[in-house]
């Protein structure tokens, strides 16, 4: 053969393969025959057992409270010699009629706003110094912090109830020590704003570790080559904290704080343990000015009603956090 023929020959032709039939049962890459199982249905099976617990633990109790707050509901009621009777509207109109329930709102606003700018604050600091310490240190602060969240709240009052007490607290005998300082004797408790401060130390207390923990996770994911570029425009610590930190940390702080507003404002043990099971009229606050309406007045209604308002209240909290979570998330 030439070498014209040879560079004329004809090269058979290749047809290209079909495409994979994507309709197909099986589809490309799947055994035929198999189908797919699940659907949009699949994840409310799946948590329905979550939804179905929490229904009967947290849906029963509220339908009840709502109920018992448009009742006259007493001791009577309670034993069944009596049946509950409609009131309609009665015990809220009783309750924000009372000046005494809107001096209990107030201070629970006030406490509240305290411990929460208290633990912010301090959750902040030490979550900063954490960033700039050695590494055992960081580990002896840390097991300092998980040991105080996880110590249970009656043991902890318990712990500052013996600390502040006029005859034997530690605190008096230490503040004596101090020239010119004589606090042998002192009852902390003899004022409601004195008390109220040893109680919010000790709500600040339990309440910070999970700030600091939670900061802390924020704060490794702030870049550092931003802060490096604020620092060479000549911003200072405090800048770089303000301009740098600050925004990147906002979706968290949000957070906290929300959550804190809603536990601060729901405190009830510490005021209750500290106050040795009978708070006085200057250490109420929603929670326990609520209890002592069902259960020391007998007035299970009103104590609902009070109940119900301090969950509107909350739920006003957490309206607003979910605004300021849609705005971070417009802006990002």
């Amino acid at each position: 053969m030439s070498a014209a023929e040879t560079t004329t020959a004809k090269v058979p032709s290749i047809r290209p393969s079909s495409p994979p039939d994507r309709t197909a049962p099986g589809g490309p890459g799947k055994p035929a025959g198999k189908k797919t199982t699940g659907g949009a249905g699949a994840p409310w099976a799946l948590l329905a057992p979550c939804l179905l617990v929490l229904l009967l633990v947290l849906g029963y109790p509220l339908v009840r409270l709502v109920t018992l707050s448009f009742q006259k509901f007493e001791q009577a009621q309670l034993w069944g010699f009596k049946e509950p009777e409609s009131v309609g509207f009665a015990n809220f109109a009783k309750i924000l009629g009372d000046g005494e329930f809107w001096a209990v709102v107030a201070r629970t606003v006030f406490f509240a706003a305290g411990a929460v700018s208290f633990t912010m604050v301090f959750g902040m600091l030490i979550a900063l110094l954490l960033q700039r310490v050695s590494g055992w240190v960081k580990a002896l602060i840390n097991i300092a912090l998980i040991a105080s969240w996880g110590m249970p709240i009656i043991v902890a009052t318990a712990i500052f109830k013996w600390l502040f007490d006029a005859d034997y607290g530690v605190l008096n005998w230490l503040l004596s020590r101090l020239p010119g300082v004589d606090m042998i004797g002192h009852n902390w408790f003899a004022s409601g704003p004195q008390g109220l401060a040893v109680i919010m130390l000790l709500v600040v207390w339990g309440a910070v570790p999970f700030v600091v923990i939670t900061l802390s996770a924020g704060l490794t994911q702030v870049p550092k080559e931003l802060e490096e570029a604020a620092r060479l425009d000549g911003a200072g610590a405090w800048g770089v904290f303000r301009y740098v930190t600050l925004p990147i940390l906002k979706p968290i702080i949000v957070m906290l704080t929300t959550l804190s507003v809603i536990w601060d404002m729901g405190v009830f043990p510490q005021v209750f343990v500290m106050r040795n099971g009978h708070p006085e009229a200057e250490f109420q606050l929603l929670t326990t000015y609520s209890y002592d309406k069902a259960f020391v007045v007998n007035d299970y209604g009103g104590g609902s009603a009070i109940a119900l308002v301090t969950v509107i209240l909350l739920l006003g909290v957490v309206a607003v956090y979910m605004r300021q979570m849609l705005k971070i998330g417009e802006v990002e």
